[in-house]
């Protein structure tokens, strides 16, 4: 009896962190600054659990029974946590309310529990050993949490099933403590339906997960959901409407098909010239290397992207391939699947042309990748006569982010031209592209664009008023005011 009890608490400790990892990381989805919502959802967790620790030494009689029932109550809470946090923020129903009331509560029964496992074995076990095996075992239980969330759970399970299958954990453990103490528990027949029924209703969860979690996400988009996937990097939604196709990760559109031509040909085009040897980061869609393959002096275009489930996505995917006309597949384009910011610094061929192509600076991990620091190291593979272009936001809606990007890019030894495009998905658009020498107007086009041409591109570089440069700051690893500028910006413009 006294090791099964022990045992309880490395599964309590595991699904309990294991909720707080699915809440922040949802959180992290919806509300972007992965840094600020982990902190803050974790250290609201570690709060509630001392709250829980302090409530525990009002449970007077029925330590058992009380133990089982808040086993059964963190299972039905945390299982059901995602489904209600993904509808919360889908219907609007005040997402930051109903998440950390979701957090506090869960931490509050999962502090709750450890003190009356702790009065329920201190007749079995002397004092000091009953302490150190049940906070190791708490500790333990951390530690497989913390590995089993991104290489298990998030990219075979998503975030749905994997609170429901740790909501049957818990269940399970209360389901297995009213035979435990069969004996001596009072109302066990009750304590044990009540058991029973939430195991079926968590089941039910666990069986039809990828229907729940359609149907709550299906409220964050208005087109169709024909593809949703989880990665240890990401979240990947593919939609779509009267044949217009749009990619969001983590909750971001990354293009629409119906205008995705214009952002691509002017990240590429205005840079690219007669460019031979090709480094693109990021760009995992293929849509940049397809404006690329479409000049016919490229002779080989190397791609750098985290997550090897969305290029293999779109090496695969028809409707994707179609798109991207199979430019992944292209024998002159290798896919490496790593992190850009490491890959810098571990290899060392230099290039005609390079394509930087990340998400916006929403959150200090990406906001990494727009600092001097990288930008430096960037520029030791730009060729004596190579170019770089760098996607930089929008210099209408977040102003202060893109000059930011132009002026650190600046601070690292690079000329540079900042341009600007309309694109309907996104509005004004903005890139940067940058050389070590001064940069004359581009004149080489490839034939088959279907947006720029001399002229146009031309006026790309010419910014009106509203959108001309302003007093930033350098953004760089230690300080990282460029997530600060782009958070603000666009909440401003959301208001």
């Amino acid at each position: 009896m006294t090791q099964a009890l022990l045992v309880s608490v490395f599964i309590i400790a595991t699904c309990g962190l294991v909720y707080e990892l699915l809440a922040s990381t949802l959180a992290s989805y919806v509300l972007g600054d992965t840094v600020t919502q982990f902190s803050t959802v974790i250290g609201t967790y570690m709060f509630a659990m001392g709250i829980g620790s302090y409530l525990s030494k009002y449970v007077g009689r029925g330590l058992i029974a009380r133990f089982v029932q808040v086993e059964l109550m963190v299972g039905l809470v945390g299982g059901f946590s995602t489904t209600v946090l993904f509808i919360a923020f889908g219907y609007g129903f005040g997402f930051r309310l109903v998440l950390y009331s979701v957090v506090a509560v869960t931490g509050i029964l999962v502090g709750l529990e450890i003190p009356l496992l702790l009065r329920i074995l201190k007749d079995r076990l002397e004092f000091r050993d009953l302490v150190s095996q049940i906070l190791s075992l708490d500790y333990l239980g951390a530690l497989a949490a913390s590995l089993l969330f991104p290489l298990v759970l998030v990219p075979r399970l998503g975030l749905v099933r994997s609170a429901f299958l740790f909501g049957l954990l818990n269940a399970g453990v209360a389901l297995w403590g009213t035979y435990v103490f069969a004996e001596t528990l009072r109302g066990n027949r009750l304590l044990r339906a009540q058991c029973v029924a939430a195991l079926l209703a968590l089941l039910g969860g666990f069986v039809f997960s990828n229907r729940i979690a359609t149907f709550t996400e299906q409220a964050l988009y208005t087109d169709d959901i024909i593809l949703a996937r989880s990665t240890p990097y990401q979240r990947i939604i593919l939609t779509r409407r009267h044949g217009d196709l749009r990619l969001f990760l983590n909750g971001h559109l990354q293009f629409a098909s119906q205008d995705e031509y214009r952002y691509h040909e002017a990240l590429v085009h205005p840079g690219l010239g007669r460019a031979k040897k090709v480094l693109i980061l990021g760009g995992g869609d293929g849509l940049a290397a397809r404006e690329i393959l479409k000049s016919p002096d490229v002779r080989s275009v190397r791609l750098v992207d985290l997550d090897p489930a969305l290029t293999r996505l779109f090496r695969t995917h028809p409707l994707l391939t179609e798109l991207n006309r199979s430019a992944l597949n292209d024998p002159r384009v290798e896919v490496v699947n790593a992190d850009a910011f490491v890959w810098l610094d571990e290899n060392h061929d230099t290039y005609d042309f390079i394509v930087v192509d990340f998400p916006d600076p929403s959150n200090f991990s990406i906001g990494k990748l727009y600092t001097t620091t990288f930008y430096r190291r960037l520029a030791e593979h730009v060729a004596p006569e190579g170019r770089l272009v760098v996607q930089s936001t929008s210099p209408l809606f977040a102003r202060r982010s893109y000059w930011c990007i132009a002026e650190t890019i600046r601070s690292a030894g690079l000329q540079t031209a900042p341009y600007h495009v309309f694109v309907p998905s996104f509005g004004e658009w903005g890139f940067v592209l940058a050389s070590r020498s001064p940069l004359p107007p581009p004149v080489t086009l490839p034939k088959g664009l279907r947006f720029l041409n001399p002229t146009i591109t031309r006026g790309l570089f010419e910014f009106p008023e509203d959108m001309g440069p302003v007093a930033v700051e350098v953004n760089r690893l230690d300080n990282q005011i460029l997530v600060h500028y782009y958070d603000e910006d666009w909440h401003r413009i959301a208001q």
